[in-house]
Formats: C-alpha cells, sequence, structure tokens
C-alpha cells in the first residue's frame, strides 16, 4: 500500500469530484468535505472539525500554545499557516492580485474586501436602519454610533432579530 504514494498509483477515487487517493481511508477523510461531516468537536467552545488534527491544531487558540515562530522578529503562531501568512510582511510577497486593477495582496481576504470597491458590493447589512456597508469594520462602528445615539432602539432592534432567529 505504501509503495502505491511513491508510484503516483491513487486506485481510489471520489465520484463527487474524480480527486483520486492511494489510499481508502483518505479517501474516506476526503469525502466529509463534500458532505460537511465534522465528527470531531472542541470540548472548549464546540466548534467541529472533518479532521482531528485540525482538531488538535485549533485547539492551540484555548492553550494560547504558539509552537512556531517567526525567525525574523520572533512573533509567535498557533498554526503553521498563519506563520507563512505573516512571513509575507517581511518579504513583500503579494500573490493575490485584482483581475480589474491587478493591485496585489498579501492576504486573499484583503485581495476579497478590495473587490468590494470595483462591483459595489455591500454585503453587511444593518438590523437597524438597514443599510448596507462593504467592510465589516464599518458596520460594527455604524453599530458603535448608533447605541450611543439611540440606545433603547438598538435594543429593539436586537430583540426583533432574537425572535426572527429563535
Amino acid at each position: 500500500m505504501h509503495h502505491r504514494t511513491h508510484k503516483n498509483e491513487n486506485p481510489y477515487s471520489c465520484d463527487v469530484c474524480g480527486k483520486g487517493f492511494s489510499q481508502k481511508g483518505n479517501l474516506d477523510r476526503h469525502y466529509r468535505i463534500h458532505t460537511d461531516e465534522k465528527p470531531f468537536s472542541c470540548d472548549v467552545c464546540g466548534k467541529g472539525f472533518s479532521q482531528k488534527s485540525n482538531l488538535n491544531e485549533h485547539f492551540r487558540i484555548h492553550t494560547n500554545e504558539k509552537p512556531f515562530s517567526c525567525d525574523v522578529c520572533g512573533k509567535g503562531f498557533s498554526q503553521r499557516g498563519n506563520l507563512d501568512r505573516h512571513y509575507r510582511i517581511h518579504t513583500d510577497e503579494k500573490p493575490f492580485s485584482c483581475d480589474i486593477c491587478a493591485k496585489g495582496f498579501s492576504q486573499r481576504y484583503n485581495l476579497d474586501r478590495h473587490f468590494r470597491i470595483h462591483t459595489n458590493a455591500k454585503p453587511f447589512s444593518c438590523d437597524v436602519c438597514h443599510k448596507d456597508f462593504s467592510q465589516k469594520s464599518n458596520l460594527n462602528e455604524h453599530f458603535r454610533i448608533l447605541q450611543m445615539k439611540s440606545p433603547f432602539l438598538v435594543m429593539y432592534a436586537i430583540r426583533i432579530f432574537l425572535r426572527r432567529v429563535i
């Protein structure tokens, strides 16, 4: 079985997307992507994960364990991917670029946020006055100002929102 990995043999393939695997266990784990099955859950916050290794990695958030550190500035990270993204600050690497204006970004999230400038998308909406915002931080600031100006209106809107959700 192990030799299949080195010979690039993939006799097990996903009937949903066609991706091939050398071992049946890897195919079984892969299926969880399509079924959204998350059999591993965090005892602290309840967040679910499709793989045990992802749960173990997540758990470091609660223990504040940071085994990955930047060799340039010493900043610690709980996840390897976060360290890899952080390195781009030092290298000025910008692997994500806008298809419209070619502006580069070090993180996918920043490209997605930037792209809303071109599309005028405003996916964040105020539950009190229904004003729309392109960035969640702008909605949060708007909501904070509303709370200072009219706290009773905000509390009323929150009650209405909770009735809809529950």
